[in-house]
């Protein structure tokens, strides 16, 4: 079969592998589509903690074929995330925010294959009638809908969603179907008027941000950002951080105290693929409109750069490995 290895930085090259060979209690799968996510652009840039070469892909659906309780040609989303079930985190539930979580694509070898064999724990059966490669979304569905569930939503309140990328409009989506109005605020005056497709009743630049949000997802990893949360949140309000970064951060000593805030972090998620397929088929149109470019899998090395294009309007980058 033929796999697309990252050997360097900026180096991605097609090669022929022997097929894997599913264990006990595993799946043969062949991979359909794998989206991509800021993620792999760092990974291909070795811009990461991830050991290269390595095989990328993490957001993936597929077509079994072979799996315990399932049938050849059952359509699957794939969860990419491993826990070691041992860990304080996983004893208490949060396998989201385990100590020694690896996943496919970033950590060991991933989907951005012909086929792959994965624990049939892993595979979620997408509804009847989606187009399978948009259930590759349902990854980073699940990590929007767990950063949101997080913030303890509420039907009726206001919140704000800073950062429009793929993740900040899926949280906005997820915020807008439990009934929660969502101004949504992005630097990029596009991304920003893209929220309303969304589900947001406005998208505009963090500088215009006015009012009292009593939920905020920060969804750029950027200081900047979590300043502009931490000081528009209301009063006893949430703000959750899903966005990373390594860069450092200065907050007030009093500010979190005074206004009693809950500052809270996301991860991951915990097992919510089946839940993002849910989301996802309730809401297709947004869904197929937030997969901006698609790629065959013969020119993956032409769907990275796209990612960290500023002259057009970049959503999911869809790599399309297998069409039937």
């Amino acid at each position: 079969m033929k796999v697309a290895r990252t050997l360097a930085r900026e180096r991605i090259e097609i090669q022929e592998v022997p097929d894997p060979r599913p264990g006990p209690g595993e799946a043969l799968v062949r991979v359909h589509t794998v989206t991509l996510c800021g993620t792999d652009l760092h990974i291909w840039e070795d811009d990461y903690a991830t050991e290269l070469p390595i095989v990328q892909g993490h957001e993936i659906a597929g077509i079994v074929e072979s799996a315990p309780g399932f049938a050849p040609g059952d359509r699957v989303a794939v969860s990419p995330m491993r826990y070691c079930g041992e860990c304080y985190a996983c004893g208490i539930g949060r396998v989201n925010a385990c100590r020694s979580s690896s996943c496919l694509g970033c950590y060991e070898d991933g989907a951005l294959a012909e086929l792959i064999a994965v624990p049939v724990t892993d595979l979620h059966r997408i509804p009847d009638g989606m187009p399978t490669g948009l259930a590759a979304l349902a990854e980073p569905t699940s990590i929007a809908m767990q950063a949101v569930l997080r913030g303890r939503p509420e039907k009726g309140e206001q919140a704000l969603v800073l950062g429009c990328g793929p993740i900040g409009l899926l949280a906005t989506l997820h915020l807008t179907s439990l009934g929660v109005e969502v101004v949504a605020a992005d630097t990029a005056p596009e991304r920003a008027a893209f929220a309303r497709r969304f589900g947001a009743v406005a998208g505009i630049d963090p500088s215009e941000v006015s009012g009292e949000p009593s939920l905020v997802i920060e969804a750029t990893g950027a200081p900047a950002a979590l300043t502009t949360a931490v000081d528009v949140v209301a009063t006893a309000g949430r703000v959750v951080l899903v966005g990373i970064s390594d860069r450092p951060v200065t907050l007030s000593m009093r500010t979190l105290p005074v206004k009693d805030l809950d500052l809270l972090g996301s991860r991951n998620s915990q097992r919510r693929i089946g839940e993002a397929l849910e989301l996802l088929d309730a809401h297709r149109e947004a869904a197929e409109a937030l997969v901006t470019h698609r790629v065959p899998f013969a020119r993956v090395a032409d769907a990275f750069p796209l990612l960290r294009s500023r002259d057009e309007l970049v959503g999911k980058v869809a790599v399309e490995v297998f069409s039937c």
